[in-house]
């Protein structure tokens, strides 16, 4: 059993054995697995006897047992999704740079290449969408917005928030912080359902992200402006 530590953070394949009202057990051939039932994908459903694609959550061995504790809904199940489906991943020309993900709803994931004649993002998608529809497929339907990384936090950063056009990005390097300026078409879609896209975006990059549509932005100038002009005359 010692040889499952090394299994943290690892997708495996395994049987559908148990179900109980709170769990999945996996027989993952030489364990069994816990897939908790808050651990699976909104809406998929899981059938006794079939093969299933986990991600190790946690490995726990005190030499009398062993607790291989397992998820589908955890941001690194989708990393190890686009390992498997994905050659030039597997190979290192394409690097996976961060995932955040709403679990059944939307991942963001950020790729990138250090070789200029390789485009990461059309690895990652495949001819006519292939590779992709592999990984939506086993993901039960969730959206993926796959976005090439960027050394240069702003650009990151306006590709985070696709399919949102950004107009302008003022970033506070000290503070990892981000003011967007988007048109004013463009400001349901770039801050998302519920702020979905907006938070993913955030978690993506790791910065604080405000998002102010282009007549947000220019009023808040303007009282900026009258505060100043009221502050000299008195």
């Amino acid at each position: 059993m010692a040889e499952f530590g090394d299994k943290q953070d690892e997708m495996l394949v395994g049987t559908v054995a148990l179900e109980d009202p709170d769990n999945y057990y996996i027989d993952l051939g030489r364990t069994n697995g816990i897939l908790p039932k808050k651990d699976i994908i909104p809406g998929e459903k899981i059938e006794m006897g079939s093969q299933i694609k986990v991600y190790v959550t946690k490995v726990d061995n005190n030499g009398k047992s062993l607790l291989v504790l397992l998820s589908r809904v955890h941001y690194g199940f989708v990393k190890r999704l686009f390992e498997l489906e994905i050659p030039e991943l597997s190979d290192g020309t394409v690097l996976l740079y961060s995932v955040a993900r709403d679990a059944g709803s939307r991942s963001k994931v950020a790729v990138y290449s250090t070789n200029e004649n390789i485009d990461p993002v059309g690895s990652c998608v495949g001819q006519k969408g292939i590779r992709i529809q592999n990984i939506i497929n086993e993901l039960n339907g969730e959206k993926i917005d796959v976005i090439e990384w960027n050394e240069d936090p702003a650009i990151f950063i306006s590709a985070a928030l696709l399919p949102a056009q950004v107009m302008a990005v003022d970033v506070k390097e000290e503070e990892k912080f981000a003011q967007v300026i988007v048109p004013d078409d463009q400001l349901s879609l770039a801050i998302g359902k519920s702020g979905q896209n907006a938070r993913l975006a955030a978690r993506l990059t790791n910065w604080k992200i405000d998002i102010k549509s282009e007549s947000q932005f220019r009023a808040l100038l303007e009282s900026q402006e009258e505060t100043e002009e009221a502050t000299e005359e008195n």
